[in-house]
C-alpha cells in the first residue's frame, strides 16, 4: 500500500487558502489591545490576502511548489513597496536600491516608536510597516505549512505569534474573545483540510496505476473528523490561555513605554531636575538655531512637569492622541478672546539636540516641515514624537505672542476648572516653614495675581543669591519639599530651586502651577538669513521656570530666579498702576522669563508612557490599492495566458493545441464542462461541452473545427501540422458567452477558474513523470 497525495481541485485549494487567511487575520486581531484604532488591522489583512491568494495564483500558473514561497516573498516586497516605498520605487511597485533604504529607516523608526510609546500605541507609518512586514512573513509560513507541506496543524505556530505577544506587554494578555475566534478558525482549517484530502483521494482513485488505495467512504461520519479537531482546537486554546496568563508582563518596561521611569532618549533633559552635574559642565553643546523675521526672542519649551510627590517633579501621565497633528493646534487652555495676541513665524534648525520632545515657543498655532510623526499634548500643548526625534529637524513654528495686562490677570476668576485642580495638589505633610511663608506672602495680597507677584518679588529679592555650588555642597540639591525648606533657609540655589519653590508656594496659596523645562532665547550670531540674524541656542541656555494658571488668560510664565532673566512686564510689582510699556520694535527682545543655563542635553529623560487612539489616514489609500491589486491579480494572469496562446496561434507554434486550450479555458471560466480539458480527450470534451452549453449552429461547428484540428495535431504523424483559424476560436467563445448570464461573465473575468485547471494538469504531468 502507498499513501495517496492526490492534487487538490481548484475549489479545494481555494478553500484551504481561505481558511488559512481567516486564521491569520483573526490571530492578528490579538494585537488590538496594544494598538490604537483599526486601520492597522485592515492593512495587515490586505497584506495577508496579497501573499496567500497571490500564492494560489502562482500555483495556478504551474509554478513549482518549491518556488511558491519565494514568489510570495516577492509579492510581499511588491506590496510593501506600493504601500511604503513612495517616490523611491519605480512604477509604484518595483523597488529600487533607494526603496530598501526607506525600508531600513522605517524599521529604525518602528524600533523607536516601540521604545517611546505605551499601549495602546499610535500606529505611525513606521509601526504600520513593521506590522505589514510581520504579517506578510507569517502569511508565507502559514501558506508553506498548509498548502506546500500539507501539514495544516503546524499553522498554529505562526498564528500563536500575534496571540502570545500581548501576554508579554500587558497583564491581561490577549482578549478571550479573540482566543475563542482563533480556536474556531484553527478548527475550521483542520476540518477543511480533512474534507479536501478525502474528496481529492476519492476523485483521483482511478489514477493509482493498480496500486491498492485505502480511502474513506464517500460520506464520512462527522464524528470521525469533527471530534478530533474540536479536541485539538480546545487544547490549543487552553495552551494559549495558560501561556498568556502565566507569562510575566513587561508593560512596565521600555518595550512599549511605561508608566514609570524610563530613559527614552540619550541627549535629553531630566524633568526631575537633578541638575548638579549639568550645571558644572564647562563646555556648551550646540542645541539648535532659529530665525525670527519679526524680531522675536522667545523661550523654547520642551516639556512641562506638573506631577509632584513631595520628593521630585515629573511629567503627568497624559496621553498623546494620534488625531493631534501638529499642523494645527487648539486654543491654549483658559485663554479668552479678550487677551491680545499676534502670530509670528519662526524657522528652527536642530543641531545636536536629540530628544523626542520638540523645542517650541508657547503657545504655537501650528508647525510645518517635521519628519516623522509628531503630536501635541492636549493639556500642555508640548509636542513629542512617536517614532522620530529632533536630530537634524528643520521646521517652521507659528508662534502666538500673548500679551495679557496686569488688570486682566488681577480680575481673573477665582474659580478653578475641574481639569486644572490637579495642579493645586500637594502632599499632606508640607514643612511648616513653607506653609508659614506662603501665609505671610498671601496675607497682604487681595487676588491670586497679587499673591503670585508677591512670591516672585520675594524670591528675586536681595536676600537670595544664584549659586550652582551651594546646593551641592550643602546637600540640598533637587526640588523636593525638604530641599525647598532648606533652600528657603540657605537662600542660595539655581533656577530649579527658585522655580520649584515658587510652584509649591503658589499651590499652597491655591494657585495652579507647573514647571516648564526648555531653553532661553539664545545668542544672536553674525550669520544672517534674508538679512535676519541667526540666533544660536546651546546647552548653556537650558532653563526651568514656573507657569501659573489664571482663568481667562491661561498658563502664564513667571521668573523667580534673581538676576538671570527679564521679568515679564505683566508680573512686575505695580504693573497695573504704571504707564504701558512702549511698543516693541522688530528685532528687540520680547519680555519673557529667563535665566542662565541650568540643564544639559546629555541628561536622560524619565517620563510616563503615552498612548494614542487614532488611525493613520495615509494608510487607507494604500490599503485600498493593495486590495484592488489582490482582487485583480487572477484576471491579469488570465489575460496574460490568453495573449500568450493567441501569439502561438498567430505564429503557428502548435496553434491547434493553443486554440483548444483557450477554448476549454473559456468554457471552464463560464462554468461549462468544468475540468473536461484535464480529464477527457478532445472528442469527449467536445461532446460534453455541446451537451452542457447546448451549442448549435455556428458555435457547434466552430467547436468541431477546433476539435478536429487538435486531434490531427496531437495524434497525427510526427511533424504534422493542423492549421487553425483564430476566427473559429473567437466564434466559439462568443457562442459560449451568449449562453451565460452577465453575472457569470463578470465572475469569469475576475475569478477565472481555468487557472486552477492549468495548475491541476501540471501536477498530473509531474506526478506521471
Amino acid at each position: 500500500m502507498r499513501r495517496d497525495r492526490a492534487p487538490l481541485s481548484r475549489l479545494q485549494s481555494l478553500a484551504l487558502s481561505g481558511a488559512a487567511f481567516l486564521l491569520l487575520v483573526i490571530a492578528v486581531m490579538a494585537l488590538g489591545p496594544l494598538l490604537a484604532g483599526a486601520g492597522w488591522w485592515w492593512l495587515c489583512a490586505a497584506t495577508a490576502a496579497a501573499v496567500l491568494f497571490g500564492g494560489a495564483g502562482l500555483r495556478a500558473i504551474r509554478i513549482p511548489a518549491s518556488l511558491v514561497p519565494i514568489g510570495e516573498l516577492v509579492i510581499l516586497l511588491l506590496v510593501l513597496t506600493l504601500g511604503f516605498g513612495g517616490a523611491s520605487s519605480f512604477a509604484l511597485v518595483v523597488p529600487t536600491p533607494d526603496t530598501f533604504g526607506v525600508f531600513g529607516e522605517l524599521l529604525a523608526g518602528a524600533q523607536r516608536t516601540i521604545q517611546q510609546q505605551s499601549v495602546p500605541a499610535v500606529v505611525v507609518p513606521a509601526l504600520a510597516f513593521a506590522l505589514a512586514l510581520g504579517t506578510g512573513l507569517l502569511a508565507v509560513v502559514t501558506d508553506l505549512v498548509v498548502l506546500t507541506l500539507r501539514v495544516p496543524a503546524l499553522a498554529a505556530a505562526p498564528a500563536l505569534v500575534p496571540i502570545l505577544v500581548p501576554g508579554f506587554l500587558i497583564e491581561d494578555g490577549a482578549e478571550l474573545g479573540t482566543l475563542v475566534l482563533a480556536a474556531a478558525a484553527f478548527l475550521l482549517l483542520l476540518r477543511v483540510d480533512v474534507r479536501v484530502r478525502r474528496r481529492a483521494a476519492l476523485a483521483h482513485r482511478d489514477e493509482t496505476d493498480g496500486a491498492v488505495l485505502i480511502t474513506a467512504p464517500s460520506r464520512m461520519p462527522i464524528g470521525s473528523t469533527l471530534l478530533p479537531t474540536l479536541g485539538l482546537a480546545a487544547a490549543g486554546l487552553v495552551a494559549a490561555s495558560l501561556l498568556t496568563a502565566s507569562t510575566p508582563s513587561v508593560s512596565t518596561s521600555l518595550l512599549l513605554g511605561s508608566g514609570g521611569q524610563g530613559a527614552l532618549f540619550a541627549r535629553g533633559v531630566s524633568p526631575f531636575l537633578d541638575l548638579g552635574r549639568d550645571l558644572r559642565r564647562p563646555d556648551a553643546v550646540p542645541a539648535f538655531s532659529y530665525v525670527a523675521r519679526d524680531g522675536d526672542r522667545p523661550y523654547f519649551r520642551l516639556l512641562t512637569i506638573d506631577r509632584f510627590d513631595g520628593e521630585v517633579w515629573g511629567p503627568g501621565e497624559r496621553r498623546i492622541d494620534g488625531d493631534n497633528a501638529v499642523d494645527e493646534f487648539p486654543t491654549p487652555t483658559g485663554l479668552s478672546d479678550e487677551v491680545a495676541r499676534t502670530e509670528h513665524p519662526i524657522d528652527i534648525t536642530v543641531q545636536q539636540l536629540r530628544t523626542t520632545w520638540l523645542p517650541l515657543p508657547y503657545p504655537v498655532a501650528g508647525v510645518e516641515g517635521l519628519d516623522g510623526s509628531w503630536f501635541w499634548d492636549r493639556g500642555a500643548l508640548t509636542v513629542r514624537s512617536a517614532d522620530s526625534d529632533t536630530a537634524g529637524q528643520e521646521y517652521r513654528a507659528t508662534m502666538i505672542e500673548i500679551e495679557p495686562t496686569a488688570e486682566q490677570l488681577r480680575t481673573a476668576s477665582d474659580r478653578i476648572p475641574e481639569s486644572i485642580q490637579p495642579y493645586t495638589e500637594l502632599p499632606e505633610e508640607v514643612p511648616a516653614s513653607i506653609t508659614e511663608l506662603a501665609a505671610e506672602l498671601g496675607a497682604s495680597a487681595g487676588t491670586a495675581y497679587d499673591r503670585a507677584v508677591a512670591i516672585q518679588e520675594y524670591l528675586r529679592g536681595s536676600d537670595f543669591t544664584y549659586s550652582v555650588e551651594a546646593p551641592v555642597e550643602e546637600g540640598y540639591d533637587g526640588g523636593g519639599l525638604d530641599v525647598i525648606a532648606e533652600f528657603l533657609e540657605q537662600r542660595e540655589g539655581y533656577c530649579v530651586h527658585f522655580a520649584s519653590t515658587m510652584a509649591v508656594l503658589a499651590r499652597e496659596l491655591g494657585i495652579p502651577s507647573r514647571i516648564s523645562v526648555g531653553y532661553t532665547a539664545g545668542t544672536p550670531t553674525t550669520a544672517r538669513v534674508e538679512n535676519v540674524a541667526v540666533v544660536a541656542v546651546d546647552s548653556q541656555d537650558l532653563h526651568a521656570w514656573p507657569e501659573l494658571y489664571f482663568q481667562g488668560v491661561g498658563w502664564v510664565p513667571f521668573e523667580p530666579t534673581p538676576g538671570r532673566g527679564t521679568v515679564p512686564d505683566y508680573s512686575r510689582p505695580g504693573a497695573g498702576e504704571t504707564a504701558p510699556a512702549p511698543e516693541r520694535l522688530p528685532g528687540t527682545p520680547a519680555p519673557t522669563p529667563g535665566a542662565r543655563p541650568d540643564l544639559d542635553p546629555e541628561r536622560d529623560l524619565a517620563t510616563g508612557g503615552v498612548t494614542g487612539a487614532a488611525d493613520e489616514p495615509v494608510l487607507w489609500p494604500l490599503t485600498v490599492a493593495a486590495l484592488l491589486l489582490v482582487l485583480l491579480l487572477p484576471a491579469l494572469v488570465r489575460i496574460a495566458v490568453r495573449r500568450a496562446r493567441l501569439r502561438r496561434i498567430a505564429r503557428g507554434e502548435r496553434a491547434a493545441d493553443a486554440a483548444w486550450r483557450e477554448a476549454m479555458a473559456t468554457a471552464s471560466d463560464l462554468g461549462f464542462a468544468e475540468g473536461s480539458a484535464v480529464a477527457l480527450t478532445p472528442r469527449e470534451a467536445a461532446d460534453a461541452l455541446v451537451e452542457d452549453a447546448r451549442l448549435d449552429g455556428a458555435g457547434e461547428r466552430a467547436l468541431y473545427v477546433l476539435r478536429d484540428a487538435v486531434e490531427r495535431e496531437r495524434y497525427g504523424p510526427p511533424g504534422a501540422t493542423a492549421p487553425v483559424s483564430a476566427a473559429a476560436l473567437e466564434e466559439l467563445r462568443a457562442a459560449l458567452r451568449s449562453r451565460s448570464g452577465s453575472a457569470t461573465r463578470i465572475r469569469a473575468v475576475l475569478l477565472p477558474v481555468s487557472l486552477l485547471d492549468t495548475a491541476r494538469a501540471g501536477r498530473r504531468a509531474a506526478a506521471r513523470a
